[in-house]
């Protein structure tokens, strides 16, 4: 349990989180306003510059040349025969919905000498932690439906892909863009033709904010979730407002 962040994870995990916990509660508070007011969201319907580009064989491999020679790590993209290419792509996940992963307890048997242990089908709910990243090695003919059920694999995330979407993030005249990318476009060939610079091109895993919730389809325990994330986001809001006040009013009466 970090006494800043107040996060909590199994003794066993504690060396695959990496959090940075220096600041005193609410210290980022400003910088995670600032975000929310640089982002600008556009619509999926709307192709990025990338999107509309067309390259034809050899303009494929002089890109993967290019790009090849611009990357500080090994993580080279490659021609294939067929003239299909597959390269890495790194992507992150800024959820602030908890996940659901499978969970087996063991039940013995209740006849005594007969230990027939057997699995119960569970499932148990976390957050994953901010700024978990993923590299995945892909076609380029992957889709972006096809990365997020690799993505969701790779955590055994049990929930349904379809709550989840990709996004693309941009950086430009010190705006940052993002963009919901459609089922069949390809992330591969987005890296390829923006570069491997993070700043002209990242991807994002998100929630899927399709507008109004169709609350009926979830379970009587995931309604009962959802009452306890949204009392906890509740006060987690109200103790940073305060704190703002707070601090407000304590520099208002040193003034005075």
């Amino acid at each position: 349990l970090s006494p800043d962040c107040s996060f909590t994870c199994h003794y066993r995990c504690r060396a695959l989180v990496q959090l940075d916990c220096g600041g005193p509660p609410g210290a980022g508070d400003e910088d995670d306003g600032n975000e929310q007011v640089l982002e600008k969201d556009t619509n999926v319907d709307e192709p990025s510059e990338w999107e509309k580009t067309e390259l034809d064989q050899a303009q494929v491999e002089q890109r993967i040349k290019e790009y090849n020679s611009q990357i500080n790590s090994n993580l080279f993209m490659s021609l294939n025969k067929d003239g299909s290419y597959t390269g890495f792509i790194k992507v992150q996940l800024k959820l602030v919905r908890p996940v659901s992963v499978p969970a087996t307890k063991r039940v013995p048997s209740l006849q005594a000498g007969r230990p027939h242990p057997q699995g119960v089908k569970r499932r148990t709910s976390f957050y994953l932690p901010k700024g978990t990243v993923k590299h995945l090695h892909i076609l380029s003919h992957t889709r972006a439906s096809e990365v997020i059920d690799a993505l969701l694999r790779k955590f055994t995330v049990i929930d349904n892909p379809r709550k989840f979407a990709l996004f693309e993030r941009s950086e430009k005249d010190e705006q940052v863009y993002l963009r919901k990318l459609g089922d069949d476009e390809q992330p591969l060939r987005l890296r390829l033709l923006a570069g491997p610079s993070e700043k002209v091109l990242s991807f994002i895993l998100k929630e899927n904010e399709t507008g109004e919730v169709n609350w009926d389809a979830f379970t009587l325990p995931e309604l009962h979730n959802f009452l306890l994330i949204l009392q906890r986001e509740e006060e987690e809001h109200v103790r940073r407002l305060r704190h703002r006040y707070a601090r407000c009013r304590q520099k208002m009466q040193e003034a005075l």
